[in-house]
């Protein structure tokens, strides 16, 4: 998460419970999705933070000041390394505090560009209750999200995925253990507002978890070893891309109880396949197939394709349905034939739509006032609305 105070969003979300256990089907091989909508496939086999190969793979350690967490906490590369952990080389993210902003470290990987959307994300994460050393109880967030700049107060087109927050003591006036998955529409930081719909597990997640994301077909599905924790749909998919980020910090000092304390988050491997709604046992299925090709990493987001469009449909039923029904897409035409848009309906390459945009990136709020344009949608999406994302060419006003 890129700011603070985020778990006061309680207020404003709605909590979706524990749905069913993925279906497993037969998992492509390494080869066989690369040449398909394209993967980022990495194993983490790195010497340090200051590898060039980090750097070139497309990986930032975090240097720059600033939230969330404690207030004068420092965020070091030297926070990164990668141990060999259970037999595995394994990215590890360390993070300490004395309980003052200066004696609080903290520490953040992401991706230096910003082009991930619609697929399946997977992340196998060991977090961990205790600390390596100090006195235990800090209110630490351990976590695994991707993002987009706020580009000003309530920014309409903001879009974050926040896959685990795991508070293992607490914290935001919860007490621990607590885990978290939320979907952002937007945010104001000052007076604090937050529009986001979150699922929460309140049980222990020590140790490693296979994490797997689904985000397809206007919906966002959450898995935890297997076991689907949520499913987010409506306002709160995504609308533009993002980076993909790791981070371990302190919401705050309150109950740190003395002397320097240490913890640790380690990331075993990071898969990320575009446009493809892969299960959780798939996705796990193919990072075993990139290592046991002794592939540790691979990149072909931008270079495969063209695929637009979601190859497989979710694999278990939505918890929560569209808040419009679904309807049948329709055909291409022009201001006099396009049909209005849906929130609801499934569009592709090419169809056209009426629509005039709203007042504030909210469909179900006050219009803009521009009058109706004809929007031609650039590729697969549903639920993103014309004039608010980059998901639809303004053909003009009709």
């Amino acid at each position: 998460m890129s700011i603070d105070k985020r778990r006061y969003l309680a207020i404003v979300s709605a909590t979706a419970l524990i749905g069913a256990v993925g279906i497993a089907l037969a998992a492509p091989s390494a080869s066989a999705a690369e040449n398909n909508c394209g993967y980022l496939f990495d194993d983490f086999n790195y010497s340090s933070a200051g590898d060039s190969s980090l750097t070139s793979h497309g990986w930032v350690p975090r240097s720059y000041a600033g939230g969330p967490g404690v207030p004068g906490a420092t965020w070091s590369p030297n926070s990164i390394t990668f141990p060999t952990a259970d037999g595995q080389k394994v990215m590890q993210l360390t993070a300490s505090t004395d309980g003052t902003g200066g004696g609080t470290n903290q520490a953040e990987l992401y991706s230096s560009q910003k082009r991930y959307l619609d697929g399946t994300y997977a992340s196998r994460i060991k977090f961990t209750d205790t600390p390596a050393s100090g006195a235990d109880g800090d209110h630490v967030n351990e976590t695994f999200f991707t993002i987009s700049p706020l580009n000003g107060d309530l920014d309409p087109t903001y879009s974050e995925l926040d896959f685990s927050e795991y508070l293992p003591n607490g914290g935001w006036g919860e007490t621990g253990p607590i885990n978290y998955q939320t979907s952002w529409y937007t945010y104001r930081n000052d007076p604090w507002y937050a529009d986001n719909v979150h699922s929460e597990e309140r049980q222990s997640f020590n140790g490693w978890h296979d994490l797997v994301i689904q985000v397809a077909n206007g919906h966002i599905v959450y898995f935890i070893d297997g076991v689907q924790v949520g499913d987010h749909s409506g306002k709160f998919y995504p609308r533009q891309t993002m980076t993909i980020n790791w981070n371990l910090w302190f919401i705050d000092t309150a109950a740190h109880s003395g002397g320097l304390s240490t913890y640790h988050q380690q990331v075993d491997y990071l898969l990320f396949a575009k446009n493809r709604v892969l299960t959780p046992a798939q996705a796990t299925a193919q990072a075993n197939a990139y290592r046991a090709a002794g592939n540790s990493f691979t990149d072909t987001v931008d270079s495969a394709g063209p695929c637009t469009t979601p190859t497989s449909p979710p694999t278990t039923t939505p918890t929560t349905p569209p808040t419009t029904s679904p309807t049948t897409p329709p055909p291409a035409g022009d201001c006099s034939t396009a049909p209005e848009w849906n929130v609801g309906s499934v569009y592709t390459a090419g169809q056209t739509v009426k629509h005039e945009r709203s007042k504030n990136g909210d469909p179900s709020g006050p219009a803009s006032g521009d009058g109706k344009h004809l929007w031609r949608a650039k590729w697969w999406t549903q639920g993103s609305e014309p004039g608010w994302t980059a998901n639809w060419d303004d053909l003009g006003r009709c």
